[in-house]
């Protein structure tokens, strides 16, 4: 097409010389026009993609939230990242740190735990220059999570310490995120075994929950406060705790979260002075059949788990085992701490179908992979009930060893160094 023939009636060949040159600038009406007698589009015309609306874009979004909704994480991911492909952080930054929090929390539902922790950590340094497009305390509280499962207990404890010291120093009036920072915080100090620090924390958590009236963040702090009560062997009070937060989340529209606080319930029913296995086992039946249908392949592994001790406590090791089983394949290899509790469960049952070797083994991975975790406490009780299995197997000097392992674990040095010092003999 010549130069005039472009041109039209409405442009001069010159002015298309000096398009062509790159010596002027069309405006869009220009670019209108000889995309029309182009025959094409105006982003084919200009080698650039449309920009899709922000209208567009935010249903796309909705369209991945409901994926995440319907326990489809990999579908959530693929549209998430479909999102990221038609925008970028400089042109929507909203939408893009939206779509960017949703491949985090997909990747963290799908177990692929260090991959969500990589994309938590660049929100969290992105929410300190955009901070109206990034909300930096989800992005901590995710981080938080990751690094809780990982068994990376010091550096989530680290980072949520950092980031309310920031909150109090900024003296604001309690908020629905902070207490739910506050709550992650108090479960990942009873983790670790900080009941002290952790007790604390849950107080202060119910304290600014009720002073925000607001029903989900109370039942959060209800709950962690119970998870507090049930570490320290306080039974009857995180009992009282939890029925609580069930009362809550029940009148809520949260089933993953209902099912997932039934999990915790029936744990405490399996500990209270006067057990109750057959009706853990029915509220956990309950659960599985709920997060099945909403609930991501980490939550159903972790009911798996509280089925294997349910049945335990109901004198069926065969059962246990299969749910222990199906749980550890349900976690893969990054849920590391709920891994090695899992394994004391399978080491228990397994010690009651008479196979010694099998219990040891996994007990002993359990013991180690609690004290990598920085879980002291629960460390200590594994490497003590590991003991005993060998005391059974008549192992006395592993024995010996076990308890050694389980005394180092709650802080325990010989600092009298008795086995440097000679015995003297009575004569």
């Amino acid at each position: 097409m010549s130069q005039a023939d472009l041109a039209g009636d409405d442009l001069s060949p010159s002015y298309i010389s000096l398009l062509e040159g790159g010596k002027r600038l069309p405006s869009a009406e220009v670019l209108e026009q000889l995309a029309v007698r182009l025959r094409c589009d105006v982003p084919t015309l200009t080698g650039r993609a449309a920009e899709a609306s922000e209208c567009d874009l935010e249903v796309e979004l909705k369209y991945a939230e409901m994926a995440m909704q319907n326990a489809d994480p990999l579908a959530a991911l693929a549209a998430y990242r479909a999102v990221q492909d038609k925008t970028t952080a400089a042109a929507q930054p909203k939408i893009w740190y939206a779509a960017e929090q949703g491949i985090a929390l997909a990747l963290e539902r799908d177990g692929r735990l260090e991959e969500a922790a990589v994309h938590y950590e660049a929100l969290r340094t992105a929410s300190v220059t955009s901070k109206e497009s990034v909300p930096r305390l989800t992005a901590v509280i995710g981080l938080c999570r990751c690094y809780r499962e990982l068994g990376d207990l010091s550096h989530a404890i680290q980072i949520a310490e950092e980031t309310l010291d920031e909150l109090r120093e900024l003296k604001l009036t309690p908020t629905v995120i902070g207490v739910e920072l506050l709550s992650t915080l108090v479960g990942i100090h009873s983790e670790r075994g900080d009941v002290h620090r952790a007790s604390y924390l849950a107080s202060q958590a119910i304290e600014q929950a009720a002073a925000i009236t607001d029903p989900k963040a109370l039942g959060a702090a209800y709950w962690n406060a119970s998870v507090v009560m049930y570490r320290k062997g306080n039974t009857a009070d995180a009992l009282a705790l939890i029925q609580k937060a069930l009362a809550i989340y029940a009148e809520g529209e949260d089933q993953r979260a209902l099912a997932r606080l039934r999990n915790a319930y029936a744990s405490i029913l399996l500990q209270t002075e006067d057990p109750q296995p057959e009706l853990a086992r029915t509220v956990l039946t309950q659960s599985l059949e709920s997060l099945l249908q909403v609930g991501s392949s980490v939550d159903v592994a972790y009911c798996r788990s509280a089925l294997a001790r349910a049945e335990l406590h109901l004198g069926r090791p065969e059962a246990a085992v299969a749910h222990a089983e199906q749980a550890m394949a349900d976690l893969g290899v990054g849920h590391r701490l709920q891994a090695a509790r899992n394994l004391l469960l399978l080491a228990a049952a397994q010690l009651r179908l008479g196979r010694p070797e099998e219990a040891k083994s996994s007990y002993e991975r359990g013991a180690l992979m609690l004290e990598a975790s920085e879980a002291g406490q629960q460390a200590a009780y594994a490497w003590a009930e590991l003991a005993e299995i060998l005391k059974l197997c008549g192992e006395d000097e592993r024995v010996l060893w076990a308890y050694q392992q389980s005394m180092r674990c709650i802080g325990y040095r010989n600092t009298l160094m008795l086995d440097r010092l000679p015995l003297s003999k009575s004569s």
